[in-house]
C-alpha cells in the first residue's frame, strides 16, 4: 500500500521528526501512505470569499498546496499511519461570460492558476455553458440566459477513479461540499475498499451526507485561508513575477 518517499514531498510527521527530540536519518528510505488531494476550485473560492468577509482580510490569493499540507496530520489520523502528499489536482473554469460586469475576472484567475501550476498543482479547466431558462415567479415565465459550470463534477469524479485505478495514492482527499460527487465516492469505495476516501470541507460548506460516505472528514477553518497565502508578488520558477491582483 505504501511506497518509497522521495525528497521534497510534504509529509506528516516530517521525515526528520523524532518525538524524542533526535533526528531520524530516514530521508529517502521511509515508507508512507500516499495522499492525493482533489480540489473543487469554485467550492473553495466561494468559501474563501465568505471567510474574507468575516475576517476582513485577504483570502483569495490562496496557496492551496500549503493549505492542503497543513491538514496532512488529520489525514494521518484517518489512515492511522504516516502520510505524504503524492499529488494535488485543482478543478475550475474560466468565467468569460461575466467579464462585462466584472472586468479582468479571467485575467485574475489565470494569474492565480499560473501560481498554482508553478507550485506543482495539476490544473484541469472545464467550461461554462449558456442555457435559456424561464423566470420562476408566478405569472412571469420570461426567458433569460444563464451560464452553468459544466463538466467540473464529472472531471473530479473521473479523476478519483483514475488515480485509484493507477494506484497513484492510498488515500484520496476531496475538497468540496458538493453532493454531486456522492455517486463517484460510492463507486470508488466499492471498487477499491482498501483505499481511503476523505472529505476536506471548505469553511461553511460541511455536508453531512458526504461525511457519512467517507472514511473520515474535516472542515477547513476560515483562519487557515488567511494564514496560507501566496507571497506578493509570487516568483515563478523561471524568475518572472506574478503580482497579486489589486482587488484581491
Amino acid at each position: 500500500m505504501s511506497s518509497p518517499v522521495g525528497l521534497g514531498k510534504a509529509s506528516w510527521p516530517p521525515l526528520d521528526y523524532d518525538p524524542t527530540g533526535f533526528f531520524l536519518l530516514l530521508i529517502g528510505i521511509s515508507t508512507m501512505n500516499r495522499v492525493s488531494f482533489l480540489v473543487d476550485g469554485f467550492n473553495l473560492y466561494h468559501s474563501a470569499r465568505k471567510a474574507e468577509g468575516l475576517l476582513k482580510t485577504s483570502t483569495k490569493w490562496l496557496d492551496i498546496k500549503r493549505l492542503c499540507a497543513s491538514y496532512l496530520h488529520l489525514v494521518g489520523r484517518v489512515v492511522k499511519d504516516q502520510v505524504c502528499m503524492e499529488s494535488l489536482y485543482y478543478f475550475s473554469a474560466l468565467a468569460y461570460h461575466i467579464e462585462t460586469n466584472n472586468p479582468g475576472v479571467t485575467k485574475r484567475h489565470k494569474a492565480f492558476i499560473r501560481c498554482l501550476e508553478d507550485s506543482g498543482i495539476h490544473v484541469e479547466l472545464s467550461r461554462f455553458k449558456e442555457k435559456i431558462v424561464r423566470c420562476g415567479v408566478p405569472g412571469c415565465g420570461k426567458p433569460f440566459k444563464k451560464h452553468e459550470e459544466k463538466e467540473t463534477d464529472v472531471a473530479i469524479a473521473v479523476k478519483i477513479l483514475e488515480i485509484l485505478i493507477k494506484d497513484e495514492c492510498d488515500a484520496a482527499v476531496i475538497m468540496t461540499g458538493d453532493t454531486d460527487l456522492a455517486p463517484a465516492v460510492r463507486t470508488a469505495k466499492r471498487l477499491f475498499p482498501a483505499k481511503k476516501i476523505i472529505f476536506a470541507f471548505p469553511f461553511a460548506r460541511k455536508n453531512n451526507e458526504l461525511a457519512k460516505l467517507a472514511a473520515g472528514s474535516f472542515t477547513i477553518h476560515k483562519k487557515q485561508y488567511a494564514k496560507h497565502q501566496f507571497p506578493d508578488p509570487y516568483i515563478l520558477s523561471n524568475g518572472s513575477l506574478v503580482p497579486k491582483p489589486s482587488s484581491w
